[in-house]
Order: C-alpha cells, then sequence, then structure tokens
C-alpha cells in the first residue's frame, strides 16, 4: 500500500507515461489497433482458467466481508460472461475507427474547406468498483478511440481486474503499441483516487463506474472532467394501453435480470384505469420471483407487497427490491419521474403511439424505452460492443458512452494562399 506522500509520484508517473501513449495512439492505425484488441481477446481466452480462479478470490473475501448478493453478482465472472469479455473486445474491435472520421464539411465564401473530424481525448481516467469486466470495457474503448486509459479499480475486484488487465497487456504488445497505453493503478490506496480527481495536467476526463458513494464523491471533489451518472433510478410506466402480456414480461424482466445493475428497474407506476381493468398481475409475477414489492395505496393490498416509505420512490436499491405506485395516465407517470428520476433510463408500455410519443417528448432522461425493458440500458445492447459508462450530463456524452463518445473533434482548414481581407 501506498501512503499519500508517495500517491502524487505514482500519479505523475502513470501520467506522462500515459500522455506519450497517447500521442502514439493517436496516430496508431486502425489495423494496429484492431490486433492489440484480437490479441487481448485470445487472452483472455488462452487464460479464462486463472482468471476465473483470481475471481473466485475475489468472490469468497466479498462474502467474508458481507457484501450483499446483489453486489456479489455485479463482481462475479462466469465462463459466459467471460465470453461476453471476449465478445466485446470482438466487437469493439470490428467497428469503424472513429478517430479521424469526418463529422462534416464544407466551402465557405472566401474559398476555404473546411472538416470537422473526431479525434481523441487524449488520456482517460477510469474509477470503478465491483465488475470486473469494467477492465476490459474501459481499456478497450479507449484504445478504439485512440486515447490512453488509467484504470482504478475497487479491492474487491483487485485480482479480477489484474487478471483482465494482464490479458490487454499482451494485446498491446502483440500488435507494437506502448503498455502504458492502458495502465492499472497497483495499489488500493484511496488517495490514488484523490490524485486522479485533481491530475489536470495528466488527465482529460474522468469516468466513475460504482455506487453512489464513489460517483457523488467524483462528482463532488474532480477538477477533472466528469463522464457520469450518479445514479440509476429507473422507472416503468404501465399505461392504460399497454398489452397485459407483454407488460407482464417486461416488468418482471426489467427488475430481476441483474437488480443490481443500473439499467435495473427500481419504480413501477400502474396507469389506474390499467388497475381497473386487469388489476396489476405484473405485482404478483414480482412476488412470485422473490421481490420486495413496497406499494402505495391501493397496490399495498396487494397479496405479497409492503407498505412503501416515502423515501422508497426515487431511490435505487441495487436489490430484489422495487418500489410501485398508481398514477393518473401519462402525464401523472411523467411528473413522477421528473420529481423522482435520476435522468437514466425510463420505459413506458403501451400501443398507444401517441402516448409513447408524449412520454419521449415530455421526459428527458439519457435514454427513454417504448415497450421494451429497461435492462438493455447498455451499450453493448446499443451495438457500441460495449460501454465505459452511462452518462447523464447534458455536455458532449449523454447515455451509454462508447468509443465515439470517447472523442472530440477539431477543425481542418485548407485554403490556397488564402488571407482575409
Amino acid at each position: 500500500m501506498l501512503d499519500g506522500q508517495d500517491a502524487p509520484a505514482l500519479m505523475a508517473g502513470m501520467g506522462a507515461k500515459a500522455r506519450a501513449a497517447a500521442a502514439v495512439l493517436a496516430e496508431a492505425t486502425a489495423e494496429r489497433k484492431h490486433a492489440a484488441l484480437i490479441g487481448a481477446a485470445h487472452a483472455v481466452e488462452d487464460r479464462a482458467a486463472a482468471i476465473l480462479a483470481a475471481n473466485d478470490g475475489d468472490v469468497a473475501e466479498a462474502e467474508v466481508r458481507g457484501l450483499a448478493p446483489a453486489m456479489i453478482d455485479r463482481l462475479r465472472l462466469t465462463p459466459a460472461r467471460l465470453r461476453g469479455i471476449v465478445d466485446a473486445l470482438r466487437a469493439i474491435a470490428g467497428q469503424a475507427d472513429p478517430v479521424g472520421a469526418v463529422m462534416a464539411e464544407w466551402r465557405v465564401p472566401s474559398g476555404l474547406s473546411i472538416r470537422r473530424v473526431r479525434t481523441p481525448l487524449g488520456v482517460v481516467g477510469v474509477i470503478f468498483e465491483s465488475r470486473p469486466n469494467v477492465t476490459a470495457d474501459a481499456g478497450a474503448l479507449c484504445l478504439w478511440a485512440g486515447n490512453a486509459a488509467i484504470l482504478r479499480g475497487g479491492s474487491e475486484s483487485a485480482a479480477s481486474a489484474a487478471a483482465i488487465h494482464a490479458c490487454l497487456a499482451a494485446g498491446l504488445e502483440s500488435a507494437g503499441l506502448p503498455a502504458a497505453a492502458i495502465q492499472l493503478v497497483p495499489t488500493q490506496d484511496r488517495a490514488m483516487v484523490a490524485e486522479m480527481l485533481r491530475a489536470t495536467r495528466w488527465l482529460d476526463v474522468i469516468v466513475p463506474r460504482g455506487g453512489k458513494g464513489l460517483v457523488g464523491l467524483v462528482q463532488a471533489e474532480a477538477r477533472v472532467p466528469v463522464f457520469a451518472h450518479l445514479e440509476g433510478i429507473c422507472h416503468v410506466y404501465v399505461d392504460r394501453d399497454a398489452d397485459v402480456g407483454k407488460a407482464r414480461r417486461v416488468v418482471l424482466n426489467a427488475k430481476t435480470r441483474r437488480p443490481g445493475i443500473c439499467g435495473a428497474a427500481e419504480c413501477l407506476l400502474v396507469d389506474w384505469q390499467f388497475y381497473t381493468r386487469h388489476g396489476a398481475p405484473m405485482i404478483a409475477d414480482l412476488v412470485a420471483a422473490g421481490v420486495e414489492v413496497r406499494a402505495e395505496g391501493e397496490l399495498a393490498r396487494l397479496p405479497g407487497t409492503r407498505p412503501a416509505a416515502p423515501d422508497d420512490f426515487g431511490r435505487e436499491f441495487l436489490d430484489m427490491i422495487i418500489a410501485a405506485r398508481l398514477v393518473d395516465g401519462v402525464d401523472g407517470a411523467i411528473g413522477h419521474i421528473r420529481r423522482h428520476g435520476s435522468g437514466h433510463t425510463e420505459a413506458i408500455l403501451t400501443e398507444n403511439d401517441a402516448t409513447a410519443g408524449r412520454f419521449f417528448a415530455r421526459l428527458d432522461s439519457a435514454i427513454l424505452m417504448h415497450n421494451a425493458s429497461t435492462q438493455f440500458a447498455d451499450g453493448g445492447e446499443f451495438g457500441m460492443g460495449a460501454e465505459i459508462g452511462i452518462a447523464t450530463g447534458k455536455l458532449h456524452a449523454r447515455g451509454p458512452v462508447g468509443a465515439e463518445q470517447l472523442t472530440s473533434f477539431k477543425y481542418l482548414v485548407t485554403g490556397d494562399g488564402s488571407v482575409r481581407p
């Protein structure tokens, strides 16, 4: 472990190496970056047993420490999840190279030809907690966008992250790219988090991935620009014109598929007219699946529910718990979400396209869905190969942050001895 005095030196050393690597990556060909990612994918496949063994150790330690089951699920790797890491690396490598892509071009009356093209951000710092796949996703996306990355994982995933990072380093080496292009902070000392947050000389942006405590700290203390969401308080609204079968499937999936991820539904809103005609079979499904339904008013009389407390609305449970209440139509749902939402993801279940259009127009969350589970709030599901996080801010990046969102742009201006009168 480091003490606070050593953290600045470590940050400076890693930052200088990252800056030098970023200069190389900025002009690296798509073929070279592709080779690094495919090399990393091969390394993950070849070292699967070692990675899973490292993860078993992390999980065992997390269980001893008493982490909640949903948090342990976020930490746990399985052969299928490891295959997902490999697939994500390959998917990112199969995308069009964003660096140098022409976003727009035009000619002005002075005769100048102007192009706006994508350019790397530079060095991206990623601070994450329990999900070890973030190591691969963040490193790969930064690399594909021409950025160097400095990754700081949580103590609960330290062994898993180190094993996966070694695969990324192997891929870089096989492609002849600098190993410092993707660095993993080699200490769990929290002084390094503080150093990263103020490392304006070395980092161009920070992406936090984790719980409210971590993200709140980063947003409050960072001097470096941040792409982040504080909470994933995701709502599902069952409209009066919803299809009952679709509503039952989507609500159950939105809560129970993986309750510990930021795209999990945390609040169910049901239109009064739907309830009058159909009841609330979605709630019976949730209770049968082991979900604790904290319901308000009429819904609290349903078997298996318990009365909701006022602060259950606007709360991120990240567990097999959901809040539920009746609302008066789509405007009632919109009003509730505006009061209690976090700007992450909201879904409407309805067969009425006009109602869905009103929901889309009047809400400003980063992701809005119609007849689809909030669990799709994921860069991989959006065709980005993977994501480095979900951004709920309104500047630069919003929603899933993929390789394209990890670029900025510059203007390339061409004249012919042009002078300005």
